[in-house]
């Protein structure tokens, strides 16, 4: 008899642990692609945007450097059915999702949707409060890859219940999904998500025109803000579990080129997910160099997975450093000030963690190789902007 028992309880364990996990070995890297929010809003995102966002995505060169998530954010749904499932909004997307990822795939891309954990979005539309499994259904049988689940209209709830939820569900529907947590930083996710979803918003929202820094009206911050929040979490973050201070913002409302160069670069050196979130279609030649500049990708999408983290503090110039496979290090100078920073290189008293022998040294925005650090020299660092080096054993 208590042998029994005891399987019974070992059935009852199973069926109650079977879906409450995270879909694993998804964003081992992390995630690269396209988001419709800070360009498109809610009015301008339809089906023809999307769709041509995905083709300019190949056409630009970016798919071939690693981005490959189209991902659609608010304003798509409309309503619900009676019997609960989401509506898609057929004045935007006449065509449904189902067509519209079915294009995406066809490009040799993957597809993302949006959510929200409480009663509405945060633009209004239904959320998914009470329908968890009905929309993980749904997005299933869509072909969906990527879903960003926001934290607005959640009054009353606890985030790690409502987001583990969300999480079982999409784990029940049998697809693997990239989980994309939204809540902002509130709870401080990094410190229990990492089995929940594969990266989780540690902030507010960037600033969508561009802004170098300040607070806009509590709710928008400037990108260099967002770095500084990112300070000291850096240990949570890794293969298939990251921080994100949210989208990029290059190409957005004429950033300079200087201030889009070093954004892109402190992105990489976070290990913080790349999604754009300009319009690729009309994008400068500039910005589309930022964007697909192949070295400083490569420091973000490093297989070791650390994010980085800052070594010199001389309040408006920052030296940050990026632990990379094989023994190398990206070291990053970082100057935040409106004028043009000399700074002496001192390899030896930089605080450089497991810094030992001769590394060579190659400025990757110049692609140059600039000797070994066996030798000190001087550097000017243009204002609002880096100079970012591999050192390679």
């Amino acid at each position: 008899m208590k042998t029994f028992y005891l399987f019974l309880s070992l059935c009852f364990l199973t069926i109650n642990t079977t879906f409450s996990q995270k879909f694993e070995n998804l964003a081992l890297t992390p995630p690269m692609g396209w988001n419709s929010w800070n360009t498109f809003e809610c009015a301008g995102v339809n089906e023809t945007v999307i769709r041509e966002m995905a083709d300019a995505m190949v056409a630009k060169g970016l798919k071939d450097v690693g981005y490959e998530y189209i991902v659609i954010d608010d304003c798509w749904q409309i309503g619900r059915d009676k019997d609960g499932y989401i509506i898609v909004d057929k004045e935007k997307f006449p065509s449904g999702i189902k067509v519209l990822a079915d294009y995406v795939h066809s490009k040799g891309l993957k597809f993302g949707i949006y959510s929200d954990a409480g009663i509405k979005t945060c633009a209004g539309r239904p959320g998914s409060k009470g329908f968890e499994y009905k929309d993980a259904e749904t997005y299933a049988k869509w072909g969906v890859d990527y879903l960003k689940y926001d934290w607005c209209f959640t009054e009353g709830q606890d985030a790690k219940t409502s987001y583990k939820l969300m999480r079982d569900a999409l784990y029940k529907a049998g697809r693997p999904i990239v989980f994309s947590l939204c809540e902002w930083g509130e709870n401080k996710p990094w410190e229990w998500a990492e089995n929940v979803g594969h990266l989780w918003r540690t902030t507010l929202d960037i600033d969508m025109k561009g802004r170098f820094d300040g607070n806009i009206n509590g709710n928008l911050i400037g990108w260099s803000d967002l770095v500084d929040k990112q300070v000291g979490i850096e240990k949570f973050a890794g293969p298939g579990h990251w921080n994100d201070p949210d989208m990029l913002a290059v190409g957005n409302n004429d950033m300079p080129i200087n201030e889009a160069r070093a954004h892109f670069s402190m992105w990489a050196m976070l290990a913080a997910p790349l999604m754009a979130g300009n319009d690729l279609r009309t994008m400068s030649f500039s910005d589309q160099e930022i964007l697909t500049n192949k070295e400083i990708i490569a420091i973000n999408q490093d297989v070791l997975g650390k994010q980085g983290f800052k070594i010199k503090d001389y309040g408006n110039f920052e030296v940050w450093q990026k632990p990379l496979k094989n023994g190398d290090i990206a070291i990053c100078l970082f100057n935040r000030e409106i004028k043009n920073k000399k700074y002496q290189v001192n390899w030896k008293q930089m605080n450089i963690k497991d810094f030992a022998g001769e590394y060579s040294i190659k400025n990757l925005w110049k692609n140059k190789e600039i000797g070994t650090t066996n030798t000190n020299f001087l550097i000017e660092v243009p204002a609002r902007d880096v100079v970012v080096f591999k050192l390679k054993k």
